[in-house]
């Protein structure tokens, strides 16, 4: 069978989502066409030849994106099965069917994938299942000079890799995408499968690792295990991970190891500074808990690039006005990218936020639930922001430039006369911001 499988975005990275189920439907003996929308063009060709096309859609941007892309391929191809899986699939399934497409698979979808292409119906009674897993082929995918890069403390521009230890997540935070299909469990992946994936991906270039795990510590004993073996094969290969903010605390003694084996920075969902906004998400830390993290892992010697956000329903002019404060007085501005001073709360199909906050009815258009402040200058707020940040970053200004901008738009004053910068080492960070 000829098989199509497009990624249309994953956040700067070869998608790991082409790669795992490309390894599974090659073993079932099909022709496989890897097609990554975000660095290349669609190939129509292909898709008129093929005889399934899967669309993997792990984040909201990329299946509104895919919204606008699967016209197109019932134009080119009506006769071919048209599926979407991935994180977004599943809670969008009535939408994704009414475009036409005929399958939709949730988490775990690479063996149902290797069904249909056999002409086999998916298990959907298996539930979340639990797979054998293969090493990603990466052979058909573009090469990782096209992807985000690592810029390191000293400037230089290093090649990244991308790979999963392990799939879901054990929480069930409120605002979080993983937990409509994940229900609170997650898989790990084997060891030797990641070192594996990780190996193919150094020869082909890397030197840096983005482990993408929504907690790379839901299983600690595992993934330190992990990249300890990547320390001692690759002792020049660094990485970065996704922790929660009371991991880091339940496990502070493991934290030094992550620099020692390697370890550049680790990106933790703060989210917020207000302790009743925290436990409206079930983030399952306070803003103690946050500030205590964030200066172990400082005194370690690893830099915490925090996530925020920074419009949601129950925030005020006020309150935003004091994150700003926070980053400028914990040296934060130059860490965290200028999209992040104008995230809103997002309210997808299926959102456990779902009953919690007051929304309108379904957006097909925007695939949220939208919701309205209070207090209309709040939303104003963030169209200004939204606004200024996409235009001064398209500009090229500096995230000093644009944190300043920012300030005086939330504040209506310039920052107060003769406050300085201070001075600080350069932070590493990945060239695709981080969005959603």
């Amino acid at each position: 069978m000829r098989v199509v499988l497009l990624s249309t975005y994953d956040l700067g990275r070869q998608p790991f989502g082409l790669a795992s189920p490309a390894a599974w439907l090659a073993e079932t003996g099909c022709d496989v066409r890897a097609n990554d929308l975000a660095v290349e063009p669609l190939d129509e060709a292909a898709v008129r030849a093929a005889e399934l096309v899967a669309i993997h859609l792990p984040m909201h941007t990329a299946t509104r994106l895919a919204s606008r892309v699967i016209p197109r391929l019932r134009a080119l191809n009506p006769g071919a099965r048209l599926v979407c899986y991935g994180l977004y699939a599943q809670p969008n399934e009535a939408y994704l069917r009414s475009l036409g497409v005929d399958h939709v698979l949730g988490g775990e979808y690479e063996e149902d994938l290797a069904r249909l292409a056999l002409g086999e119906r998916p298990d959907t009674a298996a539930g979340l299942p639990r797979l054998a897993y293969r090493v990603p082929d990466r052979r058909g995918l573009p090469p990782l000079d096209r992807y985000a890069r690592l810029v390191d403390t000293l400037g230089r521009e290093r090649l990244v890799a991308y790979t999963e230890t392990t799939r879901g997540c054990k929480h069930v935070c409120r605002h979080c995408p993983v937990v409509p299909v994940y229900q609170g469990r997650f898989r790990a992946v084997p060891r030797e499968i990641v070192l594996a994936d990780i190996r193919q991906q150094v020869a082909a270039g890397a030197s840096h690792v983005t482990f993408g795990d929504p907690d790379f510590w839901n299983g600690p004993t595992h993934a330190l295990s992990i990249v300890r073996a990547l320390h001692a094969e690759h002792p020049g290969v660094t990485y970065d991970a996704t922790i929660k903010i009371e991991h880091l605390l339940r496990h502070a003694e493991h934290v030094p190891e992550l620099v020692r084996t390697g370890g550049l920075f680790v990106t933790s969902a703060a989210e917020s500074l207000d302790d009743t906004v925290l436990a409206r998400l079930d983030k399952g830390h306070t803003r103690a808990d946050f500030e205590r993290a964030f200066e172990l892992c400082r005194e370690a010697g690893l830099v915490m690039q925090p996530t925020f956000i920074a419009f949601h329903p129950w925030m005020t002019r006020e309150h935003y006005l004091e994150f700003l404060g926070f980053l400028e007085q914990h040296d934060l501005v130059d860490a965290l990218p200028p999209i992040q001073l104008a995230l809103r709360l997002l309210v997808p199909a299926g959102s456990k936020l779902l009953g919690h906050l007051e929304v309108d009815a379904f957006d097909r258009e925007r695939l949220v639930h939208p919701w309205r402040h209070a207090d209309p200058e709040v939303d104003e707020l963030h169209e200004m922001v939204h606004m200024l940040v996409q235009e001064r970053s398209a500009a090229g200004a500096s995230r000093r430039e644009i944190f300043e901008a920012v300030w005086q738009t939330a504040s209506g004053r310039s920052r107060v006369p003769g406050t300085q910068w201070m001075d600080r080492a350069p932070v590493p960070y990945l060239t695709e911001p981080w969005y959603c």
